[in-house]
């Protein structure tokens, strides 16, 4: 991990509203550090209060079940900010973070985050909906996991990231390809479920996988998959 010199918060979406002076005032609070794939950058339980908003690269956000297996929460790529629970409310960090790529992080004071929120009524707002939308999405995980057997669930896994990277009214193209261990840690599976998962998709013509990507050919025949065993 590097400091790094002169750096732009220009493409950070959370602070799209701020002007050149704003945005600028934001940046001189921020530490920048750089991380390697793979590097950690917070710890869950850690008593750190900043916000961390990715510049460069991808992150991953995970836990931990008691058995020690790692359960992946989600991703975030470059221009998406995380953190900002333990900011608001004072408390731990509720999971560990680290680079799925090399990165290059901006670290806002938690103090700084809590100013801006109330100095910008617009950039409250957009954290409003974005904490709406990972409780949506979290009770959505949380019934499934209930409610779903192993390949439904990888169903339903799939026709969410498909859902975050349409490519047209019925096709998706997700980048990097997804590792069958990564989808596994997010439905509470194994490896060989998500195989097995994925030829089944594949014989139906409804996925199709090539060295860079895992391209959703027919979203709406995965969609409707879905939709029958969760009996909407």
């Amino acid at each position: 991990m590097t400091e790094s010199g002169e750096s732009s918060l220009a493409g950070i979406d959370l602070l799209s509203g701020l002007s050149s002076t704003e945005r600028r005032e934001i940046e001189q609070a921020c530490s920048w550090k750089r991380f390697i794939a793979h590097q950690q950058i917070i710890d869950r339980n850690s008593q750190s209060r900043g916000v961390y908003m990715i510049v460069e690269g991808q992150v991953r956000i995970v836990n931990y079940a008691l058995s020690g297996r790692e359960v992946t929460l989600g991703e975030l790529p470059e221009g998406s900010y995380f953190g900002e629970l333990a900011a608001i409310d004072g408390r731990p960090r509720s999971a560990r973070v680290i680079a799925l790529t090399n990165s290059l992080i901006a670290a806002l004071p938690g103090s700084k985050f809590l100013e801006m929120l109330g100095n910008h009524p617009s950039i409250a707002l957009k954290v409003l909906v974005q904490l709406a939308s990972v409780v949506r999405d979290s009770n959505e995980r949380i019934m499934d996991l209930s409610t779903l057997g192993a390949n439904n669930r990888g169903h339903a896994e799939l026709l969410r990231q498909a859902r975050e990277n349409m490519d047209g009214d019925d096709r998706a193209v997700i980048k990097p390809n997804p590792l069958h261990g990564d989808i596994a840690s997010r439905v509470s599976t194994t490896r060989e479920t998500v195989a097995r998962v994925m030829n089944n998709l594949a014989r139906r013509a409804i996925v199709k996988r090539t060295k860079e990507a895992l391209i959703i050919i027919d979203v709406e025949k995965l969609h409707a998959m879905v939709q029958e065993v969760r009996g909407e």
